[in-house]
């Protein structure tokens, strides 16, 4: 299915790429999001696929910070109810290595319950949240990849006149790549083209 045609998307200008479905847009632009975000995303589904650019922080271990972030989204987004289902290790990122220094990768997935946009509580939908942090050291870069994932979508959300209320509909039942195979291959083909996007010259 052309939905599942899968392709690598320039970032940030060019300087840096991922691979996902096609059904994914860019909608950066639409929602208003910081320079330092971009975000894809499928209405149909009320998926989303969002990468982020942040300043290193070093007083986060590396061993669960993936899970720190996800916990520190919760917070940004209000959201309730929020369990992190589980974690990686910390796994070495050869590609991303810049000036010998090595740079690593640590996953989280969890569950919350957020609302979109300004609506309230009332309004929250269940999600599923898978989210990496590619940790590049040696530009003091924090990425997040975060991919989210419709549970259960309240009558009160904006997103049901788009997709329903109730049960999310299954990936496969819609002919659809699942959203953790999605997040896995954006995690996975991530590539930096162009260094100086981190203030870094050629390594």
């Amino acid at each position: 299915m052309s939905q599942n045609i899968v392709h690598e998307r320039p970032l940030f200008g060019g300087k840096l790429s991922i691979m996902f479905p096609n059904r994914f847009q860019d909608v950066s632009n639409i929602r208003e999001v910081p320079d330092h975000q971009e975000v894809f995303a499928d209405p149909s589904r009320d998926e989303s696929l969002i990468v982020e650019l942040l300043e290193y922080k070093p007083d986060i271990a590396d061993n669960g910070s993936a899970a720190w972030f996800l916990q520190d989204l919760a917070n940004e987004q209000d959201a309730e109810g929020t369990v992190v289902i589980e974690q990686s290790g910390v796994l070495e990122a050869p590609g991303l290595m810049y000036n010998n220094i090595p740079a690593v990768i640590t996953t989280a997935v969890g569950q919350m319950a957020i609302s979109k946009g300004r609506q309230g509580r009332e309004a929250q939908n269940i999600v599923k949240v898978y989210l990496a942090n590619l940790r590049i050291k040696g530009v003091d870069t924090d990425v997040l990849i975060t991919a989210y994932e419709p549970i259960v979508i309240n009558p009160f959300s904006e997103s049901a006149d788009t997709v329903g209320a109730g049960m999310a509909v299954p990936a496969a039942q819609a002919g659809c790549i699942s959203m953790d195979e999605v997040f896995k291959l954006a995690v996975t083909s991530f590539k930096v083209y162009d260094w100086s996007l981190f203030g870094a010259s050629r390594p």
